[in-house]
């Protein structure tokens, strides 16, 4: 099959989006298929070009297989408003202009976020007359609503509208957990399209020994280290990290550390806080290189995943808590819904309250102050993950649903039935 795929974020960017999407085109490459993904020049998340890259209408190149393709787009850094809307439809009229000059796809997939690009998918099925699977890691625009990004009620129904327009023209919806598909129901979408392939962890990644070390920079006194490994925006509310950090020193649990590995709109904000704390049981590392995070993650002690105490983000499964577990780290889960519900049933961490330090700094506490309670939950989430949420086996799980959609999927399909039924025919005769 001719897949084409449209994601604004890709390799070497390696927020959660770009991960899940290349991992998932490298398998389905792998398989024999021909798929194209087109993309920006990487810049997420300062807004700034990687080095090695130009920021041009068209260039090409094949990485693991996959064709990659990418376009120009307005760069701008992970923040604000204005700017970033320019950086999403520049790269939605790049991208469909680009569609015009890529060969005809048997199926166009396109993924959120961001929302334009879900768009730049509908164009490309017109001009590619092809199937369309629109894969919705979140729910936009109510995500930004959510965390108070935007307030204007005009521009907020109109995207609403282009929202609904949107879930129409699609073929097929992917989501990436049960909350989501319960949202897009909420919204008129009828069960039958929309399908869930979850999340999963990149085995392979904790098993390639140290290929970047990366020290994590605390003082001597801090032995147990509870790490956030992710984008540092206005929906995780990681402020929550710096109080929960006060309120340890102030009881003396000096040894108790909270690092923050990522990058976003509230990093410059969390940092300048936590200097003015004088809290050097914190530190902030930036981005890192994706392949720097086993290393981190070797030095972890616990793992934090944590968002805004909002109903919306009930639905929402961040796709780190797989490769944490993976990494046999345990998880304090600041997230309600089937996050909690995937994290217990692994029997693999804590919940907090969202938003609430107090607990955060408990528990932390009552972590490190038990090493056998510790190694029980990393050796049970890793044997977890490694049954259930292999990304190998979700790459898989998609693709049996892109070649149900494919004309040459089910072609291939149909050819593999009559030669199944003439073999049966022949061992009878016989």
């Amino acid at each position: 099959m001719r897949i084409l795929f449209f994601s604004h974020y890709y390799p070497p960017e390696n927020n959660a989006p770009a991960v899940r999407t290349a991992a998932h085109c490298r398998a389905w490459a792998a398989e024999g298929h021909d798929v194209t993904v087109v993309t920006c020049a990487p810049n997420h998340p300062r807004g700034e070009l990687f080095p090695g890259y130009k920021n041009k209408f068209f260039q090409q190149e094949t990485v693991d297989g996959v064709k990659v393709v990418r376009v120009y787009s307005y760069l701008a850094a992970n923040e604000g408003t204005f700017r970033r809307i320019l950086n999403f439809v520049s790269y939605m009229v790049s991208a469909v202009v680009a569609s015009f000059f890529l060969r005809r796809a048997d199926v166009v997939i396109a993924t959120s976020p961001q929302f334009f690009c879900g768009w730049a998918g509908v164009f490309a099925r017109l001009i590619h007359r092809a199937p369309f699977i629109l894969e919705i890691r979140d729910i936009w625009p109510e995500s930004i609503v959510a965390v108070g990004a935007m307030k204007n009620r005009f521009i907020i129904r109109l995207l609403e509208t282009l929202e609904r327009i949107m879930y129409w023209s699609a073929t097929k919806i992917v989501t990436v957990g049960k909350g989501y598909k319960s949202q897009l129901c909420a919204r008129g979408v009828p069960e039958k399209k929309i399908s869930i392939v979850y999340n999963g962890a990149d085995l392979d990644l904790f098993q390639q020994g140290d290929p970047a070390e990366f020290a994590l920079p605390f003082p001597s006194t801090v032995k147990f280290i509870c790490t956030y490994v992710g984008t540092v925006g206005m929906a995780h509310g990681l402020s929550v990290a710096l109080e929960a950090a006060l309120k340890l020193r102030e009881e003396g649990r000096s040894e108790i550390g909270f690092a923050i590995v990522g990058d976003g709109a509230e990093r410059s904000n969390l940092e300048a806080e936590a200097r003015r704390l004088g809290l050097s049981n914190v530190v902030f590392t930036g981005q890192v290189p994706r392949t720097a995070i086993p290393s981190i993650l070797r030095q972890s002690s616990c793992c934090l995943v944590h968002l805004k105490n909002t109903q919306l983000f009930t639905t929402v499964i961040p796709s780190k808590i797989f490769e944490m577990l993976a990494a046999e780290k345990p998880i304090i889960i600041g997230v309600r819904g089937e996050a909690r519900e995937i994290v217990e049933a692994a029997n693999a961490g804590v919940f907090m309250t969202p938003g609430s330090a107090t607990e955060l700094a408990t528990i932390a506490a009552k972590l490190s102050s038990d090493s056998e309670l510790l190694a029980r939950l990393g050796s049970s989430g890793k044997s977890f993950v490694e049954q259930e949420f292999s990304r190998e086996h979700f790459a898989n799980e998609y693709l049996h649903l892109i070649e149900s959609l494919s004309r040459r999927g089910s072609g291939r399909r149909r050819k593999v039935r009559t030669q199944s039924q003439h073999l049966q025919s022949h061992k009878l005769h016989s």
